[in-house]
């Protein structure tokens, strides 16, 4: 698997999953089966049967965490550029169609959350962003047309 970057805000909030998923949800998927076990024929138990495929997607998630954190690499401020919008880097800029103004950080896709202002470089409004800088513009093509996005600043810490 090739390296996966990350902040160090996200970075921990992978680990924060594993660390659930590997302590209080395995003992709740192990009380599940147990349970569904206890009910008698597994042949034709449902509960067994949909307590199994819960076990086998929580494995799966876990392994998929500890492959991404064990090729993980954290993004260092002091590596990215201090005046364009790069990964870790919060920026505010002004939608030119509506005059909306957002606050918007460029993150992993693994941290994306749009309702926290969190997106992704590989969205398309993330890698229009990506490279710029205050005063400059991006026009985005996004699935309901295209839109017009100027950086007004960079925002540190």
């Amino acid at each position: 698997m090739e390296k996966v970057i990350l902040t160090r805000d996200g970075y921990e909030k992978l680990m924060e999953e594993l660390k659930f998923l590997k302590t209080t949800k395995r003992k709740e998927v192990a009380k599940q089966l147990e349970t569904a076990r206890a009910h008698g024929d597994l042949s034709e138990n449902a509960e067994y049967d949909a307590a199994k495929e819960a076990k086998q997607h929580l494995e799966t998630r876990i392994a998929q965490l500890e492959l991404k954190l064990s090729n993980a690499r954290i993004v260092d401020p002091g590596e990215i550029p201090q005046d364009k919008a790069f990964l870790g880097v919060k920026v505010e800029v002004k939608n030119l169609n509506t005059g909306d103004l957002l606050q918007l950080t460029l993150v992993t896709q693994d941290e994306a959350d749009f309702a926290q202002g969190k997106i992704s470089i590989t969205s398309p409004i993330g890698k229009g962003l990506l490279g710029k800088g205050p005063g400059e513009k991006a026009e985005i093509q996004i699935p309901a047309g295209k839109v017009t996005y100027e950086i007004l600043r960079i925002i540190r810490g």
